[in-house]
């Protein structure tokens, strides 16, 4: 596992007039997003990995054509992403590798940004990692790492994708950054649950180690989870609460937990909907100076809102069965908004 594409950065604050940053009382708020992306992949077949499907010849005939168009429409979801201004980090889930996160980064909608990477290649069988994008500008990365899940216990494939652990420093605080894909609900809810249990176990084990080493340690877990906020994984192991009031500093804060209803949510399976894409705060990011939570939100404007009858109010897709239709993905990106005051 290699880290790529990171070089020491200069940290430097920009404060566009009206735009890039909002002003307010307290300081500059920053978007903190994640976004899955949906099959993600270049169209060169890897001899290594499951990934023959989005090839040429493969069932989707995913031709570089469509991989461009499919690279364009990504990049207009994060440049609308904070009123135009783009988030200043994104963790994106089912992105195949490098060369795909290059691409992006170099799409016009967004080159501007001169967004930098980071991904470790996984042990996924169909070759889909997670990564991260930054603004080099708002975002110093001072290192990363790959943290195994290992679901050799439940029977199956020993491994699953990993956790990507960023550490950086925005708005002049250190902040760490999980960015996690966690096992699907194939062969059901049940079965697959303590897969589930097991990411989310990494995670927690993690934010302890980190919040004993300083308890003032600012953390974000994100992803695709597959499970909602109510569920065991996220609820119980994580401990993660709805209501900021009852979350210590060395609790943790989900405030996506209060939006999931029958009709709200961040994808839809079999007309369900589900909230399983969530930004999720350790509570050293509610209380004090510097960087702290704001607000969050289901990112989701009109453009990525699928209208086909039957689909209201869906996530536009990039495919119906294996046919393009020219989507976005099958997920809505979440936002969450920090603010750095000023010292």
């Amino acid at each position: 596992m290699r880290l790529l594409n990171i070089f020491p950065l200069l940290f430097v604050s920009l404060i566009f007039a009206g735009a890039s940053f909002a002003q307010s009382a307290t300081g500059t708020h920053y978007a903190v997003a994640f976004y899955n992306c949906e099959n993600l992949f270049d169209y060169f077949d890897n001899p290594l990995t499951a990934d023959e499907e989005f090839t040429p010849g493969g069932k989707y005939h995913y031709t570089q054509k469509i991989y461009r168009q499919k690279l364009a429409n990504i990049a207009a979801v994060i440049q609308k992403m904070d009123n135009g201004s783009g988030p200043a980090v994104i963790g994106l889930a089912e992105v195949e590798n490098t060369t795909v996160l290059r691409d992006l980064t170099e799409q016009p909608a967004i080159r501007s940004r001169k967004y930098r990477y980071v991904l470790h290649d996984g042990p996924d069988p169909r070759g889909i990692n997670v990564g991260l994008l930054y603004d080099p500008a708002r975002f110093r990365v001072l290192n990363s790492a790959p943290l195994p899940v290992n679901i050799s216990t439940t029977g199956g494939k020993a491994v699953t994708r990993h956790v990507l652990h960023v550490t950086g420093i925005l708005a002049g605080d250190t902040l760490h950054i999980l960015v996690n894909h966690w096992p699907s609900r194939r062969g059901g809810e049940e079965k697959s649950e303590e897969k589930r249990a097991i990411a989310a176990r990494v995670n927690k084990s993690t934010t302890d180690a980190l919040l004993r080493k300083n308890k003032n340690a600012r953390i974000i877990i994100m992803g695709d989870l597959n499970d909602n906020p109510t569920d065991n994984s996220i609820s119980v192991i994580l401990g993660a609460k709805a209501d900021r009031g009852n979350v210590s500093t060395t609790g943790l804060f989900n405030p996506f937990a209060s939006m999931h209803t029958s009709t709200t949510g961040t994808e839809v399976y079999r007309h369900r909907w589900n909230l399983f894409d969530q930004i999720i705060c350790s509570g050293t990011l509610l209380t004090g100076k510097g960087l702290h939570f704001q607000e969050a939100e289901i990112f989701k404007p009109g453009f990525i809102i699928d209208t086909y009858k039957g689909h209201e109010g869906e996530p536009h897709r990039s495919f119906k069965g294996t046919y393009w239709i020219n989507g976005y993905s099958d997920h809505f990106p979440v936002v969450v908004y920090l603010s750095g005051s000023r010292r």
